[in-house]
């Protein structure tokens, strides 16, 4: 593949196999499409999907499981931990190969008018946003699928593509461009919810906290714990070391520790790497001197 895009859309289902497994075969098999991993989780009842192709095969495919997910998802009977506003809740476009973020941006507002086709509302979010405002997905999903009727009023929260009301199962979707994260979270020793919120406030970038972080505090039903869930959105910038070592001295004000992490999907070798690196205290490190990285040669 000569031009490659990354794709990691997001579904409001993390319980029901068939469901995930109709959407996940939506990239399985696909002629110019590979399905590099997909994960669901019970108690956010999301699954994340992570696929890289050429631009016009990833946007075929990603617009079919769009339409699977209408069919499947009624988000008037779902209940999870993670916030959501549609069936299909987020799109997000990648630039990898020979693929910048320009066209990343065309191709998110391409997909966003064939969605917006099929009767669903369309927000574009990061780099495709058409305001300031728009730009951080928080923003556009605040309110969730229940408070979207009366979002969708706003002179400001109206569609960019689709109706101008949501769909009554569906939701909304919100569509753009990014470069890449790494979704990160920290486990606690503590079923109390309200401190995973007070770090996750103290941790994330609109909170005061570090300037490439999302964060929120979720409780995991099935372990009896809570998490700080983060998305780090320039993990050369705000290393994933950095943003566990704050979470932990946080959690030292309420007396807890960390009993474990996870990452969401994919992850860029590099940013493991850093946080080798810098609890071995490895130094001139390079990662030439990593042996697949040499056979892969």
């Amino acid at each position: 593949m000569e031009r490659i895009v990354e794709c990691v859309p997001n579904y409001s289902e993390g319980n029901n196999k068939e469901t995930i497994e109709k959407i996940v075969d939506c990239f399985r098999g696909k002629e110019g499409v590979k399905l590099l991993d997909y994960s669901s989780d019970k108690d956010h009842n999301r699954t994340v999907v992570t696929l890289v192709g050429e631009p016009e095969k990833v946007k075929d495919a990603v617009i079919a499981s769009v339409k699977v997910a209408l069919e499947k998802i009624d988000l008037r009977s779902h209940k999870g931990e993670h916030p959501r506003m549609g069936a299909t809740d987020v799109i997000p476009f990648i630039p990898i190969k020979n693929f910048t973020i320009e066209e990343s941006v065309a191709l998110s507002k391409e997909v966003g008018t064939e969605i917006g086709k099929l009767g669903i509302p369309v927000f574009l979010y990061e780099r495709s946003a058409t305001a300031t405002h728009r730009e951080n997905l928080a923003n556009i999903r605040k309110g969730q699928f229940e408070g979207l009727k009366e979002k969708l009023k706003l002179e400001e929260w109206q569609s960019d593509f689709g109706p101008k009301a949501p769909h009554e199962s569906f939701g909304a979707v919100a569509v753009g461009a990014r470069m890449p994260l790494v979704a990160f979270n920290v486990n606690l020793n503590t079923s109390d919810i309200t401190i995973a919120d007070a770090i996750a406030k103290k941790v994330r970038h609109i909170g005061g906290g570090l300037r490439y972080v999302k964060g929120m505090g979720v409780y995991l039903k099935e372990r009896n714990i809570v998490q700080v869930s983060m998305n780090l959105t320039d993990y050369t910038k705000t290393s994933i070391y950095r943003a566990l070592e704050t979470v932990r001295f946080e959690a030292k004000r309420y007396g807890i520790s960390i009993i474990g992490t996870e990452i969401i999907g994919l992850v860029p070798q590099k940013a493991l790497i850093d946080s080798v690196e810098y609890y071995m205290g490895i130094e001139n490190f390079s990662i030439d001197q990593i042996l697949e990285n040499k056979l892969a040669e």
